[in-house]
């Protein structure tokens, strides 16, 4: 029996900056129905108080402690572990840091750094890695839909870079890390069998949730889905729906 739902923001709730037609009937029909929900994202371009602001654009209420994003994940790891961070991020998620430890020995943490992923700055990050540092990927995701609807690079090919360079395997916090799906369930008080995710990448959403144990991965055709994209990862999905709005028909069946 499914009692909460894991909902991506970007390609589920909104298509570039606009929002999927049904949308925020669709989650209100989730809250009416008794199921808890949250908002799991590989969003690092952005700090959670933005993606808050933006869903209540959206009509759709939603608070700070309900969105996981990869940031929170990396700066509890970055307590837990006694190690200050130094970022190849977007300056917009230097915020999600303010609270991260200092003067400590460094871990290299990578998000979607965006048109701030010089040579320099790569080069840096890199260094770093060679001398000792950990390192850390806020997610590792191929492909996203960005604010003028087409596909763009994210920063998983980034990470593999720096990766190849520095002969080091880094430690992702974002989707399909299976702890960032657990972190979630357990905020719901639910077991992951109890969980369904809503996603639109076939590969980080939806295998990604099936194979940390959530009972049921639901990928949609809004966002990044291209034809086929089911056909190519492992887990297969739970189901291919056209919207979030079929989703949740499929998961309040």
């Amino acid at each position: 029996m499914i009692r909460g739902v894991l909902l991506d923001i970007g390609g589920v709730i909104f298509e570039g900056e606009s929002p999927v037609p049904g949308a925020a009937e669709a989650i209100a029909r989730l809250h009416a129905a008794g199921l808890a929900v949250r908002y799991l994202t590989n969003t690092t371009r952005k700090p959670v108080s933005a993606l808050v602001a933006r869903l209540e654009t959206a009509g759709i209420p939603a608070r700070a402690e309900e969105i996981f994003a990869p940031a929170r994940a990396a700066v509890a790891w970055l307590r837990a572990n006694r190690r200050s961070a130094h970022l190849l991020i977007h300056p917009d998620l230097a915020p999600d840091f303010a609270d991260a430890p200092e003067g400590l020995p460094e871990a290299v943490v990578v998000g979607d750094a965006g048109p701030f992923f010089t040579y320099e700055r790569l080069n840096e990050a890199f260094r770093k890695l060679m001398a000792g540092a950990d390192f850390l990927a806020l997610a590792a995701n191929r492909r996203f839909v960005d604010a003028d609807g087409a596909l763009s690079l994210d920063a998983g090919a980034f990470v593999r870079a720096l990766e190849y360079g520095a002969e080091r395997e880094a430690l992702v916090l974002g989707k399909p890390a299976p702890a960032f799906f657990e972190a979630a369930a357990r905020s719901m008080g639910c077991a992951p069998g109890e969980v369904a995710m809503v996603g639109d990448d076939a590969e980080a959403d939806v295998a990604g949730a099936l194979a940390a144990g959530l009972g049921l991965g639901i990928l949609v055709r809004t966002g990044k889905y291209r034809e086929g994209d089911e056909e190519r990862v492992t887990p297969r999905p739970s189901a291919v729906v056209d919207d979030l709005a079929e989703a949740v028909e499929r998961i309040l069946v």
